[in-house]
């Protein structure tokens, strides 16, 4: 049976205009999509954030206004209107690509009013260590959402209902206070002895009235969009037994499995196994440890062992779950998570998690159309011939050819359903040079080229499907037969 490789698009980057256009102009690009191969798209965070236009969604403020309320100076948000949101969904479904939805429970910003709370100080560097005795703060933690006057919910965010706060604004002091008599839980990473706080005000997975409340949004926001599955945002910070149950409702409630992909950003694959091994209701994570390797190695100047770059990395130990990417909003430039891979190495990465054949390569925006806040170019150009080179050739078995500290390789030997499939990948982080390698029968006895364009001279393949490949210094080359380099 013909299948098509899977691929994502992260479709927004931090810096993007605040024009309210992103879903419009979504809708025009949906046919393009999937004439290239992308198969599921995530899109940002819908939700009213406290920044009004300017929130890139994050800052979550009403999980119930999707850009249809009159909330923080604004009816629509940073990307638009609720409509045009479900009708960017729509569009991309009518050709056939999966919809992410981003979603930010863990912490809500920008209440209406303040309350006066006894709170102990903590320790940022020990969350378990308090700071002196309990006293009273006044924090913004009373949410009212007035603009939406209780339509699809009259639930309204107290102090209750959260666990912490990053301001006492009787002090005028930052800090992380928990709130008396709340405790953070213990089914997040360790980091810093409990990562449970990140920011704002920080939610109570412990408190009944709120996940009653997270439950109703989910089946809501399911039944509002029709989207095919969702990003996580920080879930190492959010109790996961809770994402377990509220994944486990939404698939009984709608009868249908629903793709999820949650962020953990650790370097530490071990505890992304932990997490998927307690949390089997999420599909994947994305492979954290791997951006880091390839961020290492493109900042080493040709020290790093290329040859052991997959090594303790997610695709590595448990590739049914892994969803690998180069970049994202949170690790490009000026970002709290900022560990941008240097541009050199960048094409090198984006072969390596596009032409393997484990886990969903998944494409950032700020690389495919560039950053211009940051002066950062598009690799539109080269992108969009991987993704075809992905999408037509990329299939077979897979033969490595890691047996160099600098240069490295591999083979895809095509298969029956994909004419002229198959492939050639060969890269250095070093000096260029070159490796024999075999590309099976699907490509004996022809010529390849570098769809690349960065080695000029053909290879040839003999009748058992041996060819010496050439890569120049510090890049990647990826050999193709000939008469596919017109589709790409």
């Amino acid at each position: 049976m013909k299948s098509t490789n899977e691929t994502m698009m992260q479709y927004f980057e931090w810096y993007l205009p605040n024009d309210c256009n992103l879903w419009n102009t979504l809708i025009l690009k949906a046919n393009e999509f999937r004439k290239k191969g992308i198969t599921s798209v995530w899109l940002p965070p819908a939700c009213k954030g406290a920044g009004g236009i300017n929130d890139t969604g994050y800052g979550v403020y009403d999980l119930y206004d999707l850009g249809e309320f009159d909330q923080k100076g604004t009816v629509r948000t940073k990307y638009g209107t609720k409509d045009e949101y479900i009708a960017a969904i729509k569009a991309l479904q009518l050709e056939g690509v999966q919809v992410l939805a981003d979603i930010v429970l863990n912490h809500r910003m920008g209440a209406d009013e303040q309350e006066n709370i006894i709170a102990y100080k903590v320790n940022p560097d020990n969350r378990n260590e308090t700071i002196g005795d309990y006293r009273t703060i006044s924090a913004w933690t009373k949410y009212n959402f007035a603009g939406r006057n209780n339509k699809y919910s009259d639930f309204k965010l107290h102090w209750q209902h959260f666990t912490s706060i990053d301001y006492d604004d009787i002090e005028k002091e930052t800090g992380i206070f928990r709130f008396y008599g709340k405790e953070f839980s213990d089914e997040v990473d360790k980091e810093r002895g409990n990562y449970d706080y990140w920011m704002g005000c920080d939610v109570d997975f412990n408190n009944l009235d709120t996940v009653n409340d997270l439950n109703y949004w989910g089946k809501w926001f399911l039944k509002q969009t029709g989207v095919d599955g969702f990003r996580l945002d920080a879930v190492k910070h959010i109790r996961s037994s809770f994402y377990k149950n509220w994944l486990s409702m939404l698939k009984r409630e709608f009868n249908r499995d629903i793709y999820t992909v949650g962020e953990y950003f650790s370097a530490n694959v071990d505890a992304l196994l932990y997490y998927l091994d307690y949390n089997s209701e999420v599909s994947a994570l994305f492979d954290v440890p791997l951006h880091y390797h390839f961020k290492e190695a493109s900042e080493s100047n040709g020290n790093y062992d290329m040859s052991k770059i997959f090594e303790e990395t997610l695709i590595d130990r448990r590739s049914s779950k892994a969803v690998t990417f180069v970049d994202n909003h949170d690790t490009e430039p000026g970002q709290s998570l900022e560990s941008w891979i240097a541009p050199w190495f960048k094409p090198l990465a984006y072969a390596m998690i596009m032409f393997r054949k484990k886990g969903i390569p998944c494409i950032f925006y700020g690389d495919y159309y560039g950053i211009p806040e940051k002066n950062i170019p598009p690799m539109k150009d080269l992108l969009d011939i991987f993704l075809l080179a992905r999408k037509y050739l990329a299939y077979g078995d897979e033969k490595d050819y890691f047996d160099d500290p600098n240069i490295i390789g591999w083979t895809r030997d095509g298969d029956y359903y994909h004419q002229d499939s198959g492939m050639a990948v060969i890269l250095t982080d070093g000096p260029g040079g070159s490796k024999q390698m075999n590309v099976g029968k699907n490509l004996s006895d022809t010529i390849l080229y570098d769809c690349t364009g960065n080695v000029k001279e053909p290879v040839y393949v003999d009748k058992y499907g041996n060819g010496i490949f050439y890569v120049n210094g510090g890049s990647v080359s990826v050999w193709i037969k000939k008469d596919n380099m017109y589709n790409l």
